[in-house]
Protein backbone atom coordinates (compact mmCIF):
# COMPACT_ATOMS: atom_id res chain seq x y z
CA UNK A 1 0.00 0.00 0.00
CA UNK A 2 1.51 3.34 -1.07
CA UNK A 3 1.93 6.10 1.47
CA UNK A 4 0.16 9.37 0.49
CA UNK A 5 2.81 11.41 2.32
CA UNK A 6 5.34 10.25 -0.28
CA UNK A 7 3.52 12.40 -2.85
CA UNK A 8 4.24 15.78 -1.26
CA UNK A 9 6.84 17.73 0.65
CA UNK A 10 5.85 20.28 3.31
CA UNK A 11 7.68 23.46 4.16
CA UNK A 12 9.32 23.18 7.55
CA UNK A 13 8.10 26.64 8.59
CA UNK A 14 4.33 26.28 8.59
CA UNK A 15 2.17 28.98 10.15
CA UNK A 16 -0.68 28.33 12.55
CA UNK A 17 -3.89 28.79 10.57
CA UNK A 18 -7.51 28.92 11.69
CA UNK A 19 -9.98 27.32 9.27
CA UNK A 20 -8.42 28.76 6.10
CA UNK A 21 -10.05 28.35 2.70
CA UNK A 22 -8.23 26.21 0.12
CA UNK A 23 -8.97 27.46 -3.39
CA UNK A 24 -7.93 24.88 -5.98
CA UNK A 25 -7.85 24.34 -9.73
CA UNK A 26 -6.09 21.79 -11.94
CA UNK A 27 -5.25 22.46 -15.58
CA UNK A 28 -6.23 19.73 -18.01
CA UNK A 29 -9.94 19.26 -17.34
CA UNK A 30 -12.74 21.23 -19.03
CA UNK A 31 -12.21 24.93 -18.33
CA UNK A 32 -14.19 26.97 -20.87
CA UNK A 33 -12.90 30.49 -21.25
CA UNK A 34 -9.95 29.48 -19.04
CA UNK A 35 -12.14 30.62 -16.15
CA UNK A 36 -10.34 28.68 -13.44
CA UNK A 37 -6.84 29.15 -14.83
CA UNK A 38 -7.28 32.90 -15.23
CA UNK A 39 -8.90 33.27 -11.80
CA UNK A 40 -6.13 31.55 -9.84
CA UNK A 41 -3.40 32.92 -12.09
CA UNK A 42 -4.71 36.41 -11.39
CA UNK A 43 -4.59 35.85 -7.62
CA UNK A 44 -1.04 34.52 -7.74
CA UNK A 45 0.01 37.50 -9.87
CA UNK A 46 -1.66 40.08 -7.65
CA UNK A 47 -1.07 38.73 -4.14
CA UNK A 48 2.18 38.04 -2.34
CA UNK A 49 2.50 34.31 -1.69
CA UNK A 50 4.91 31.54 -0.82
CA UNK A 51 4.99 27.82 -1.50
CA UNK A 52 4.30 25.69 1.56
CA UNK A 53 3.83 22.29 -0.12
CA UNK A 54 4.93 20.73 -3.41
CA UNK A 55 3.82 17.51 -5.06
CA UNK A 56 5.98 14.96 -6.88
CA UNK A 57 5.02 15.72 -10.48
CA UNK A 58 7.39 13.04 -11.80
CA UNK A 59 5.09 10.43 -10.24
CA UNK A 60 1.86 12.14 -11.16
CA UNK A 61 2.26 13.38 -14.73
CA UNK A 62 2.46 11.64 -18.09
CA UNK A 63 5.00 13.85 -19.84
CA UNK A 64 4.46 12.23 -23.22
CA UNK A 65 0.79 13.20 -23.27
CA UNK A 66 1.48 16.75 -22.06
CA UNK A 67 5.02 17.59 -23.06
CA UNK A 68 6.42 20.61 -21.17
CA UNK A 69 7.78 23.36 -23.42
CA UNK A 70 11.53 23.74 -23.92
CA UNK A 71 13.40 26.61 -25.54
CA UNK A 72 16.06 25.94 -28.17
CA UNK A 73 18.39 28.88 -28.78
CA UNK A 74 20.60 28.60 -31.87
CA UNK A 75 22.70 25.63 -30.77
CA UNK A 76 21.61 24.74 -27.22
CA UNK A 77 18.65 24.23 -24.93
CA UNK A 78 18.23 27.39 -22.88
CA UNK A 79 15.06 26.84 -20.87
CA UNK A 80 12.57 24.24 -19.65
CA UNK A 81 9.09 24.95 -18.29
CA UNK A 82 9.22 22.74 -15.22
CA UNK A 83 5.70 21.59 -14.27
CA UNK A 84 4.76 22.50 -10.72
CA UNK A 85 1.86 21.34 -8.57
CA UNK A 86 1.96 23.24 -5.31
CA UNK A 87 0.10 24.74 -2.38
CA UNK A 88 0.61 28.47 -1.86
CA UNK A 89 -0.05 30.53 1.26
CA UNK A 90 -1.34 34.05 0.66
CA UNK A 91 -3.70 36.68 2.10
CA UNK A 92 -6.71 38.48 0.66
CA UNK A 93 -6.96 42.27 0.63
CA UNK A 94 -8.31 42.29 4.19
CA UNK A 95 -5.33 40.31 5.47
CA UNK A 96 -7.19 37.00 5.82
CA UNK A 97 -4.87 34.03 5.09
CA UNK A 98 -5.98 31.44 2.56
CA UNK A 99 -4.38 28.72 0.43
CA UNK A 100 -4.18 28.05 -3.29
CA UNK A 101 -3.57 24.60 -4.78
CA UNK A 102 -2.72 24.96 -8.45
CA UNK A 103 -1.00 23.12 -11.27
CA UNK A 104 -1.57 20.42 -13.89
CA UNK A 105 -4.17 17.75 -13.17
CA UNK A 106 -2.32 14.51 -12.32
CA UNK A 107 -2.58 11.74 -14.91
CA UNK A 108 -2.28 8.93 -12.37
CA UNK A 109 -2.72 7.99 -8.70
CA UNK A 110 -5.90 10.04 -8.25
CA UNK A 111 -7.01 8.16 -5.16
CA UNK A 112 -3.61 8.46 -3.51
CA UNK A 113 -3.41 12.14 -4.42
CA UNK A 114 -6.88 12.70 -2.94
CA UNK A 115 -5.75 11.04 0.28
CA UNK A 116 -2.69 13.29 0.30
CA UNK A 117 -4.90 16.37 -0.08
CA UNK A 118 -7.05 15.09 2.78
CA UNK A 119 -3.95 14.83 4.97
CA UNK A 120 -3.00 18.40 4.11
CA UNK A 121 -6.54 19.53 4.90
CA UNK A 122 -6.16 18.03 8.37
CA UNK A 123 -2.57 19.19 8.87
CA UNK A 124 -3.30 22.79 7.83
CA UNK A 125 -6.72 22.86 9.56
CA UNK A 126 -8.47 23.83 6.35
CA UNK A 127 -12.08 24.79 6.91
CA UNK A 128 -13.38 24.77 3.34
CA UNK A 129 -12.21 23.70 -0.11
CA UNK A 130 -13.40 25.65 -3.15
CA UNK A 131 -12.84 24.98 -6.84
CA UNK A 132 -13.79 26.95 -9.97
CA UNK A 133 -13.81 26.25 -13.70
CA UNK A 134 -15.76 27.08 -16.85
CA UNK A 135 -18.19 24.95 -18.87
CA UNK A 136 -19.41 25.73 -22.42
CA UNK A 137 -23.09 26.65 -22.63
CA UNK A 138 -25.47 27.82 -25.33
CA UNK A 139 -25.63 31.34 -23.93
CA UNK A 140 -24.81 34.78 -25.35
CA UNK A 141 -22.05 36.93 -23.89
CA UNK A 142 -24.53 39.81 -23.76
CA UNK A 143 -26.33 38.28 -20.77
CA UNK A 144 -24.97 37.81 -17.22
CA UNK A 145 -22.89 34.66 -16.95
CA UNK A 146 -24.62 31.93 -15.00
CA UNK A 147 -23.16 29.51 -12.49
CA UNK A 148 -23.74 25.92 -11.48
CA UNK A 149 -22.83 25.46 -7.82
CA UNK A 150 -22.18 22.08 -6.21
CA UNK A 151 -21.10 21.16 -2.70
CA UNK A 152 -20.77 18.45 -0.10
CA UNK A 153 -23.69 20.01 1.81
CA UNK A 154 -26.70 21.65 0.16
CA UNK A 155 -26.62 24.67 2.48
CA UNK A 156 -23.17 25.61 1.16
CA UNK A 157 -24.62 26.65 -2.21
CA UNK A 158 -26.98 29.16 -0.57
CA UNK A 159 -30.07 28.09 -2.46
CA UNK A 160 -28.56 28.44 -5.95
CA UNK A 161 -30.54 26.45 -8.48
CA UNK A 162 -28.95 24.23 -11.12
CA UNK A 163 -30.05 23.92 -14.77
CA UNK A 164 -29.09 20.23 -14.66
CA UNK A 165 -30.77 17.14 -13.37
CA UNK A 166 -28.91 13.87 -12.87
CA UNK A 167 -26.21 13.41 -15.51
CA UNK A 168 -23.09 11.28 -15.98
CA UNK A 169 -19.97 13.14 -17.13
CA UNK A 170 -16.25 12.36 -17.46
CA UNK A 171 -14.58 12.47 -14.08
CA UNK A 172 -12.12 15.07 -12.85
CA UNK A 173 -9.66 15.13 -9.98
CA UNK A 174 -11.31 18.29 -8.65
CA UNK A 175 -14.64 16.49 -8.53
CA UNK A 176 -13.12 13.41 -6.90
CA UNK A 177 -11.55 15.52 -4.15
CA UNK A 178 -14.92 17.11 -3.40
CA UNK A 179 -16.64 13.72 -3.43
CA UNK A 180 -14.11 11.78 -1.32
CA UNK A 181 -13.45 14.51 1.23
CA UNK A 182 -17.17 15.18 1.54
CA UNK A 183 -17.72 11.61 2.69
CA UNK A 184 -15.18 12.28 5.45
CA UNK A 185 -17.04 15.32 6.71
CA UNK A 186 -15.04 18.08 5.07
CA UNK A 187 -16.79 21.10 3.52
CA UNK A 188 -16.10 21.49 -0.20
CA UNK A 189 -17.87 23.36 -2.95
CA UNK A 190 -17.36 24.36 -6.55
CA UNK A 191 -18.57 26.91 -9.07
CA UNK A 192 -18.86 26.08 -12.78
CA UNK A 193 -19.18 29.30 -14.80
CA UNK A 194 -21.46 29.14 -17.85
CA UNK A 195 -19.25 30.39 -20.70
CA UNK A 196 -20.64 31.15 -24.18
CA UNK A 197 -19.76 28.14 -26.31
CA UNK A 198 -18.23 30.28 -29.04
CA UNK A 199 -15.73 31.68 -26.53
CA UNK A 200 -14.95 28.39 -24.80
CA UNK A 201 -11.53 27.97 -26.43
CA UNK A 202 -10.47 31.55 -25.75
CA UNK A 203 -9.26 33.29 -22.65
CA UNK A 204 -12.44 35.02 -21.45
CA UNK A 205 -11.60 37.15 -18.40
CA UNK A 206 -15.25 37.88 -17.63
CA UNK A 207 -15.62 34.19 -16.69
CA UNK A 208 -12.77 34.53 -14.18
CA UNK A 209 -14.39 37.66 -12.73
CA UNK A 210 -17.66 35.75 -12.28
CA UNK A 211 -15.80 32.84 -10.67
CA UNK A 212 -13.97 34.97 -8.12
CA UNK A 213 -17.12 36.93 -7.28
CA UNK A 214 -18.80 33.60 -6.51
CA UNK A 215 -15.87 32.60 -4.28
CA UNK A 216 -16.22 35.87 -2.39
CA UNK A 217 -19.92 35.25 -1.81
CA UNK A 218 -19.22 31.72 -0.62
CA UNK A 219 -16.22 32.41 1.62
CA UNK A 220 -16.06 36.10 2.49
CA UNK A 221 -12.58 36.40 0.97
CA UNK A 222 -12.00 39.70 -0.83
CA UNK A 223 -9.72 39.80 -3.87
CA UNK A 224 -8.05 42.58 -5.88
CA UNK A 225 -10.18 42.69 -9.01
CA UNK A 226 -9.34 45.90 -10.90
CA UNK A 227 -6.82 44.41 -13.33
CA UNK A 228 -9.02 41.40 -14.08
CA UNK A 229 -12.08 43.59 -14.67
CA UNK A 230 -10.06 45.83 -16.97
CA UNK A 231 -8.99 42.77 -18.98
CA UNK A 232 -12.63 41.64 -19.13
CA UNK A 233 -13.79 45.07 -20.35
CA UNK A 234 -11.09 45.11 -23.04
CA UNK A 235 -12.02 41.64 -24.27
CA UNK A 236 -15.75 42.46 -24.28
CA UNK A 237 -15.05 45.61 -26.31
CA UNK A 238 -13.09 43.60 -28.88
CA UNK A 239 -15.91 41.07 -29.12
CA UNK A 240 -18.47 43.82 -29.71
CA UNK A 241 -16.28 45.32 -32.44
CA UNK A 242 -16.13 41.96 -34.16
CA UNK A 243 -19.89 41.52 -33.96
CA UNK A 244 -20.55 45.04 -35.26
CA UNK A 245 -18.49 44.23 -38.36
CA UNK A 246 -20.60 41.19 -39.28
CA UNK A 247 -24.35 41.21 -39.72
CA UNK A 248 -24.31 37.41 -39.89
CA UNK A 249 -22.55 37.22 -36.55
CA UNK A 250 -24.86 39.82 -35.04
CA UNK A 251 -27.87 37.82 -36.21
CA UNK A 252 -26.52 34.65 -34.63
CA UNK A 253 -26.01 36.45 -31.32
CA UNK A 254 -29.58 37.78 -31.46
CA UNK A 255 -30.78 34.22 -31.94
CA UNK A 256 -28.87 33.10 -28.87
CA UNK A 257 -30.32 36.00 -26.89
CA UNK A 258 -33.85 34.98 -27.82
CA UNK A 259 -33.12 31.37 -26.89
CA UNK A 260 -31.58 32.41 -23.57
CA UNK A 261 -34.45 34.74 -22.69
CA UNK A 262 -36.98 32.01 -23.48
CA UNK A 263 -35.11 29.59 -21.23
CA UNK A 264 -34.99 32.12 -18.42
CA UNK A 265 -38.74 32.50 -18.77
CA UNK A 266 -39.17 28.74 -18.40
CA UNK A 267 -40.11 28.17 -22.03
CA UNK A 268 -39.30 25.14 -24.19
CA UNK A 269 -35.64 24.41 -23.48
CA UNK A 270 -34.64 22.19 -20.58
CA UNK A 271 -30.91 22.69 -20.93
CA UNK A 272 -28.47 25.22 -22.33
CA UNK A 273 -25.56 22.79 -22.52
CA UNK A 274 -23.71 23.62 -25.70
CA UNK A 275 -23.32 19.99 -26.73
CA UNK A 276 -27.09 19.46 -26.66
CA UNK A 277 -28.19 22.77 -28.14
CA UNK A 278 -29.26 23.49 -31.72
CA UNK A 279 -27.38 26.77 -32.06
CA UNK A 280 -28.51 29.35 -34.59
CA UNK A 281 -25.91 29.30 -37.39
CA UNK A 282 -23.56 27.61 -34.95
CA UNK A 283 -20.81 26.65 -37.42
CA UNK A 284 -20.65 30.17 -38.83
CA UNK A 285 -20.66 31.63 -35.32
CA UNK A 286 -17.77 29.47 -34.16
CA UNK A 287 -15.78 29.97 -37.37
CA UNK A 288 -16.02 33.74 -37.24
CA UNK A 289 -15.05 33.89 -33.60
CA UNK A 290 -12.12 31.56 -34.23
CA UNK A 291 -10.92 34.03 -36.86
CA UNK A 292 -11.41 36.88 -34.39
CA UNK A 293 -9.44 35.06 -31.70
CA UNK A 294 -6.63 34.25 -34.11
CA UNK A 295 -6.39 37.91 -35.13
CA UNK A 296 -6.30 38.97 -31.48
CA UNK A 297 -3.55 36.43 -30.70
CA UNK A 298 -1.51 37.75 -33.64
CA UNK A 299 -1.83 41.30 -32.31
CA UNK A 300 -0.72 40.23 -28.84
CA UNK A 301 2.42 38.42 -30.00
Amino acid sequence: MSDPTDLYRLDGDLPELTDPVLLYHFEGFVDAGAAGRLALGHLLAELEHRVIATFDVDRLLDYRSRRPAMTFDTDHWSDYDTPELAVYLTKDVTGTPFLILNGPEPDREWELFTEAVGMLVTRLKIGRLVTVHGIPMGVPHTRPLGLTAHATRSDLVHGQTSPFGKVRVPGSLAGLIEFRLGTKGHDALGHAVHVPHYLAQAEYPQAAVTALEAVTRGTGLVFPMDALREAADKTNTEIEEQIAASEELAGAIRGLEQQYDAFQSGAERESLLAEDAQMPTGEELAAQFEAFLAERDDRDT
